[in-house]
């Protein structure tokens, strides 16, 4: 376990520099799971994700010749920004190699702290490998996001906080990745209530430490693919998995879907906005994966809101289709005057609003004087979408949900 004291340390080094997030109760999960749930929102970190804890930790214990030369970081997005606002307060010379489909936002992010940005690789532990031969060449101080006590005990910081808001907390529910926050999150919390419960949830899309804790060794994945890119490590660590194994009682898989749903709860329900791993912890919970958990004190992380606006807008839109809040239906018309207007006037009957309309009377797959309309509409559920397929039908249209 990371020692506890190291951890206490650290709380006193970042103080004043990181933010104390809110750990509050969510009255609409505790509510639904009939039990107290408690969101730990480091998605209001600066910078937006919890990184900066451990990054400001470790590079304010490197030598004095160490910071004259600079440090360098790999990471997806969330550890660089920690990197970069933690070497600009110290004022030395930060690099950072990020995976070449990092998203926009936390590119940008970095670079505006003042780092210097490389985009190699596919994945984080190809950004990885080039960074450690950058590191070599130029003299500068590789600054791990997981495999370093002083940054596992800088993430412990965050189950400090937790415990002075709440102190009989009965489970954590810790998203992961590399392992470098539940490593110290989890030995803190056992550390000062040993039978507290923790649980590890990862991405299907990063199997890695699931199937090494599972295993009891590292076992490598031959792919990563998933929307948490925060979590999205390739290849475990021996020294984060150990950790893991001493602490962790259970350990869940959530797919991108699962993912995708907790990051639209938040939006709508708690309006809380968070990336994808952020989400992780809450998709668990949502997926019913949990046992043993009813009237019982949970304590969430939400590890980050760094996400790209893209991403957000493709989880709503999908999200809106899946709920039954928007629908999109191919007619074909009779292409003559009023033939479009019978059709609104049938969809105004089942009080569907149309969000968008595309007329088509040119597609070589329709017969000779029909018109194809594509339109998108807003409806409130299930029913109200079986509403609208029934006028339809007995209104005469020939139609087909697309979705």
């Amino acid at each position: 376990m990371v020692d506890l004291k190291s951890i206490m340390q650290a709380k006193r080094t970042i103080n004043g520099f990181v933010e104390k997030t809110p750990f509050v109760i969510s009255t609409k999960l505790s509510k639904r799971f009939k039990t107290e749930v408690y969101l730990k929102s480091e998605n209001l970190q600066r910078t937006g994700a919890y990184k900066i804890r451990g990054a400001y930790n470790m590079i304010s214990h490197l030598s004095d010749e160490q910071k004259s030369h600079g440090v360098i970081a790999a990471s997806a997005g969330n550890h660089a920004q920690g990197v970069a606002i933690s070497a600009r307060e110290f004022c030395i010379r930060a690099v950072i190699v990020m995976p070449e489909a990092t998203p926009l936002l936390k590119v940008s992010g970095t670079k505006n702290l003042g780092a210097e940005v490389i985009l190699k690789g596919d994945n984080f532990d190809e950004a990885y490998s080039y960074a450690l031969e950058y590191a070599k060449e130029n003299n500068l101080t590789f600054v791990h996001p997981f495999d370093n006590e002083y940054v596992q005990a800088g993430q412990g910081t965050i189950a400090l906080e937790m415990f002075e808001d709440v102190e009989d907390l009965d489970c954590l529910i810790i998203p992961v990745g590399g392992g470098g926050m539940i490593s110290g999150v989890a030995s803190c919390a056992k550390q000062i209530n040993p039978d507290i419960k923790i649980i590890a949830v990862s991405s299907k899309g990063a199997p890695a430490m699931y199937e090494s804790f599972k295993a009891k060794k590292p076992v490598n994945s031959n792919y990563v693919k998933t929307i948490a890119d925060g979590i999205s490590v390739r290849d475990a660590s021996p020294i984060t998995l150990k950790h893991i194994l001493d602490t962790v009682d259970e350990f869940v898989q959530v797919d991108d879907e699962e993912i995708a749903s907790a990051v639209l709860f938040l939006l709508e329900e708690q309006k809380i906005v968070v990336e994808g791993a952020g989400a992780a912890g809450v998709a668990a919970l949502m997926s019913g994966k949990l046992k043993n958990i009813k009237d019982k004190k949970i304590g969430i992380i939400l590890s980050g809101g760094n996400i790209d606006v893209q991403m957000l807008n493709i989880i709503i839109e999908k999200g809106l289709i899946k709920t039954f809040r928007k629908m999109t239906i191919n007619v074909t018309l009779i292409d003559k005057p009023g033939a479009l207007m019978g059709l609104t006037d049938a969809l105004k009957k089942s009080n569907a609003n149309i969000v968008k309309i595309d007329y088509d009377r040119f597609s070589t797959n329709l017969d000779y004087g029909d018109a194809a309309i594509t339109i998108t509409l807003e409806t409130k559920g299930e029913e109200h979408q079986k509403n609208v397929i029934k006028t339809l039908s007995e209104s005469g249209y020939r139609f087909t949900q697309i979705f």
